[in-house]
């Protein structure tokens, strides 16, 4: 697959008051464009996060990881980096994880991993596997790839992340 593009993603959002650590698979290509997690408007990850937090939503990226932050919420991808044609999981390949046990190591307050798909928690399980002290917890994706979910059940899913504070 000579068309596939190596990316790279994020450093992590976190800090010594992170509690839960939102894991997703890999950045967008539209995230990639925009620099930030979740950028692509399609993707309502920001849209459910100030709704279960009732906070009126913005654009700007600041005030998002601003709020999430205040909540206790830290953002990262299991993958480092890996090839991909396209945004979609499926297109993934030659991938390579993060040091998640490392982060986890230094951010000693992190007891929750949330994975925002089922492929990102795919990844974990294949890479990384259970850490002894931190519970894991799948929600559905917040992308408009997912589509078999309206958008007021994926925020009613969405509230076990703010359960987890």
């Amino acid at each position: 697959m000579t068309d596939n593009k190596r990316i790279q993603s994020f450093k992590p959002v976190v800090d010594e008051s992170t509690k839960v650590l939102v894991l997703g698979t890999m950045p967008s290509i539209k995230s990639l464009e925009h620099q930030e997690y979740y950028g692509n408007k399609q993707n309502v990850f920001w849209k459910i996060l100030f709704t279960i937090f009732g906070e009126a939503y913005t654009d700007c990226y600041a005030d998002k990881i601003a709020m999430i932050k205040r909540q206790g919420i830290g953002l990262w991808d299991v993958l480092q980096s890996c090839e991909r044609k396209s945004s979609l999981d499926s297109d993934i390949v030659a991938e390579q994880a993060n040091d998640i046990k490392g982060l986890l190591g230094q951010y000693s307050t992190i007891k929750t991993i949330v994975f925002s798909s089922q492929k990102a928690r795919q990844y974990f399980d294949k890479y990384i596997g259970d850490i002894i002290g931190v519970s894991l917890l799948t929600l559905p994706s917040p992308s408009g790839a997912n589509a078999r979910m309206s958008f007021q059940e994926k925020v009613v899913h969405w509230q076990e992340l703010k359960a987890k504070l």
